[in-house]
């Protein structure tokens, strides 16, 4: 296992800044996720480390090693492209071998490394057949193998399931991670899919425009924004304008359009005086329904649009200066319409993060 570091890494394309300065450290063995918005700069960053872009500045760090000017080749990086890139004229075995046979591997390891490989991703029955005779999800074991066979330092993975339906993206996140972390592999994953990322990574970041905004595990991510374009990225979330009314230890109270908050700084390194106009960011499934409004930071109002989806019901709540919240209900008690009139959605303090850029 090898960790990677960035060091204020900055590439060009023209005069078009694709990366900005990014440091970044990723930790050996750890499954770490690239997100953002298209253009935002997470291809580039990955094919800098795989070493087909040539930063203008910075380093690029594999364990003690400087590989910023390396070629591709001598990185020994296991490279898994959205396509898959599967030779369509060989075998599962003959494509899973071509990085060996390139290294000058003895034959008779190949054929070891290479059933080994396909082991791994449970595919060793398909050894004879050409990539034409499988499945989209057996493509996708396939091209897994290969970047595994050559028993690279790290694996570098560019939405490597975008082709795949819906169902098979889920089996193959699993297997991924079980893979991943059964070869001990430092792995590098850009995706835009903000469940895929969720779901199965230990930390990511999420890059804008060419810069990283926050590095953190899903949940630091996901509950503790430090920006309004990530909260706005990861999940649903409600903003609501305000201004800091007064700031008590770890705790900031905001009045906003709709009522008085008292929350949590999503950057505590970046907190905001009293007067200070803010961004206040709820995420719908951490509102509460209630007849009565005996709790902290309560908002009056009705339901107006909802959808049932059976364990969870989402709905347009209206309150009365006419601003409208997203509320996701699990368990759903209101969306009889007989049921509804005046309620009190309700939040927890910890679940009201103040954003201040």
């Amino acid at each position: 296992m090898i960790s990677i570091q960035v060091k204020q890494l900055t590439k060009q394309f023209g005069n078009v800044v694709a990366l900005h300065g990014l440091d970044l450290t990723i930790n050996p063995g750890e499954l770490f996720f690239l997100l953002g918005p298209s253009g935002c700069g997470k291809t580039t960053l990955l094919r800098s480390l795989a070493g087909f872009y040539i930063p203008e500045k910075g380093q690029i760090l594999f364990g003690n090693e400087d590989v910023t000017r390396l070629e591709p080749h001598k990185r020994n990086t296991g490279m898994m492209f959205q396509s898959y890139a599967l030779w369509p004229h060989m075998t599962v075995a003959e494509n899973v071998a071509f990085g060996l046979h390139e290294r000058k591997v003895p034959a008779e390891e190949i054929k070891t490394r290479v059933a080994e490989a396909l082991a791994s991703v449970k595919m060793e029955k398909y050894a004879e057949r050409k990539p034409n005779q499988l499945s989209g999800g057996q493509q996708q074991r396939i091209a897994l193998a290969r970047a595994l066979v050559i028993r690279p330092r790290c694996l570098l993975l560019d939405e490597p399931l975008s082709n795949l339906d819906a169902k098979l993206r889920l089996e193959m996140r699993t297997e991924i991670r079980r893979v991943c972390k059964e070869f001990q592999l430092t792995t590098v994953y850009v995706t835009h899919d903000q469940k895929e990322a969720l779901s199965i990574a230990d930390r990511m970041a999420i890059l804008e425009s060419g810069h990283i905004l926050q590095v953190g595990t899903p949940r630091e991510v996901y509950k503790r924004p430090t920006r309004k374009v990530v909260a706005n990225f990861i999940g649903e979330t409600d903003f609501l304008t305000g201004k800091v009314l007064s700031v008590d230890g770890d705790h900031v109270f905001v009045e906003t359009t709709v009522g008085r908050f008292q929350g949590v700084f999503g950057d505590p390194t970046r907190p905001a005086a009293a007067g200070a106009e803010v961004t206040v960011s709820i995420r719908p499934e951490c509102w509460e329904l209630h007849r009565d409004a005996e709790r902290k930071n309560v908002v009056t109002g009705r339901i107006g649009d909802s959808i049932y989806l059976g364990e969870v019901a989402q709905y347009d709540f209206v309150t009365a200066n006419g601003t409208k919240l997203k509320i996701f209900e699990r368990n759903p008690r209101f969306v009889d319409g007989s049921a509804r009139g005046e309620l009190y959605a309700t939040v927890e303090p910890e679940d009201v993060v103040v954003l201040t850029d």
